[in-house]
């Protein structure tokens, strides 16, 4: 289990909330919690299916929860296979070795001045290399966010009517 302690600040007002992160490895009350988050549109294609296969996925090793000090969930991220949209592979946009990684963030939280702690947390834990992450197009508040922390665009592809830009960041 990682511990850090943020300031997690909104955007809106002046609101400053201080929370203590900690990751743990993925749980299926956590899963099941993740897997029924609702993101409002375009935001929607993250939303998730309450199934076998979704519990599967976020409970392969790879996942982990990132929650509060009271024990809510903040987000998670993941690290590796699991982090790479599969289509990517037939443009060659994962032939590099690097340290993939993913995120999500508990749609309540989101557009709200928290990414810049929530990512720092994630980076933190994950540690130095070549980090690589996987962004759809649309979503360019997250790579704005992506971009502040020195990530840059290195390739792009789409995946049926979904384009995605692939990130590198050196550390």
């Amino acid at each position: 289990m990682f511990h850090f302690s943020a300031g997690l600040r909104s955007n809106i007002g002046k609101e400053v909330i201080f929370v203590e992160l900690f990751s743990q490895e993925m749980t299926k009350d956590c899963a099941g919690e993740i897997l029924n988050w609702r993101y409002p549109p375009p935001h929607d294609m993250y939303n998730q299916v309450e199934d076998e296969a979704g519990f599967a996925e976020l409970l392969d090793e790879s996942y982990k929860v990132v929650l509060d000090q009271d024990g809510r969930i903040i987000g998670f991220y993941c690290i590796g296979d699991a982090a790479q949209v599969p289509k990517g592979h037939n443009f060659g946009v994962y032939e590099k070795v690097c340290i993939d990684f993913g995120l999500g963030m508990k749609p309540e939280l989101t557009g709200r001045g928290f990414g810049c702690e929530f990512l720092t947390f994630v980076l933190r834990e994950i540690g130095a290399g070549v980090l690589r992450l996987t962004v759809a197009k649309f979503n360019e508040r997250a790579i704005r966010l992506y971009e502040k922390f020195e990530f840059e665009r290195v390739d792009e592809f789409c995946s049926g009517d979904v384009e995605f830009i692939v990130m590198l960041r050196k550390v």
